[in-house]
């Protein structure tokens, strides 16, 4: 019996209400396994268990974001990871400047009284699996553990879940 495999060549295009990102058609090789490697060295360095969020001190959690945003960029193809990535540095609703790396954004805001550091892709707060009464980061967990499965690195709950965190954060 003679199967085929016909590897994608189309990028796969999801949509968060006007944004669309592209990703990688296919991954080849060890990518995708070095990508997620740096994903949880980054997530141990900060001491963060990302089954146990409510533990997460906000700032490690917030680098372990940005991580997860360095995760999934390397997925994409360059002209969206370029787009999700990108950190504007804000003073009075006005953007000073961009950056692609999350220090060099914070050393230019430490420098401007006011400003701030926010995504330029801001995506919208939701989670997948919600329980009534359960806080966002419990409700996070939840979500989490119902998009395992075959490790694709494309669950469409996986790529919504920073930004519920995000929500966690700002106490939403």
């Amino acid at each position: 019996m003679r199967k085929t495999i016909a590897p994608n060549t189309e990028p796969h295009v999801i949509a968060v209400g006007p944004h669309e990102l592209e990703f990688l058609p296919e991954v080849y090789g060890a990518e995708f396994i070095d990508a997620y490697e740096e994903l949880q060295e980054a997530q141990a360095a900060k001491g963060v268990d990302l089954e146990d969020l409510e533990a997460a001190d906000p700032t490690s959690l917030r680098k372990t974001i940005r991580a997860v945003r360095v995760f999934l960029a390397r997925q994409m193809l360059p002209d969206s990871a370029e787009r999700f990535l990108r950190l504007d540095v804000i003073v009075d609703g006005n953007v000073l400047e961009s950056f692609q790396d999350a220090d060099e954004a914070a050393a230019f805001a430490a420098e401007h009284p006011g400003a701030q550091v926010q995504d330029a892709l801001r995506l919208p707060v939701r989670s997948t699996a919600t329980r009534p009464g359960a806080s966002p980061v419990d409700n996070l967990n939840r979500s989490r553990r119902a998009a395992r499965g075959p490790c694709t690195g494309m669950a469409r709950e996986r790529v919504r879940w920073p930004s519920v965190v995000d929500r966690a954060r700002e106490g939403g």
